[in-house]
């Protein structure tokens, strides 16, 4: 009988251990996931998309007016490469990214180092940015 419920103990603790890697997994997929799209719409000049993956919070505090996205209109992203990335806790992550620009108008291009603070909202399971957008024009 001793053998049997050590048996049903080891076997409860590794179940444990599945499920809490299984979750802690799934929030790393959904980071990778977040970070793809929040990429992708910089990219491709989407600001309003990467706009929608601010945190709410933030973005209540910082409107976006119609101004700002005709600044954004006259860049085009050339490149966007991640330097360097780190999970300080299992609900924060961080990012630093270069990225490459071009202005439409000038032709001149650079490049600016951007530094990405992703936070997780356990209540909606999903992960937001807290940087807010890069600033292209004063750097970050």
């Amino acid at each position: 009988m001793k053998r049997h419920a050590r048996i049903l103990l080891l076997l409860l603790g590794l179940l444990v251990a599945a499920c809490a890697n299984a979750g802690s997994r799934g929030k790393a997929n959904a980071l990778e996931k977040a970070q793809y799209a929040y990429s992708a719409a910089l990219r491709w000049g989407d600001i309003r998309g990467a706009w929608m993956l601010q945190d709410p919070a933030w973005r209540n505090t910082h409107p976006l007016s119609d101004f700002d996205l005709e600044r954004y209109k006259q860049l085009q992203i050339t490149s966007y490469q991640v330097m360097d990335s780190s999970g300080g806790d299992v609900d924060e992550a961080v990012r630093t990214v270069e990225i490459g620009l071009a202005n439409r108008n000038t032709m001149a291009a650079r490049t600016m180092t951007y530094r990405e603070i992703w936070h997780y909202d356990a209540a909606g399971k999903t992960w937001w940015v807290t940087s807010g957008l890069p600033d292209f024009w004063n750097g970050q």
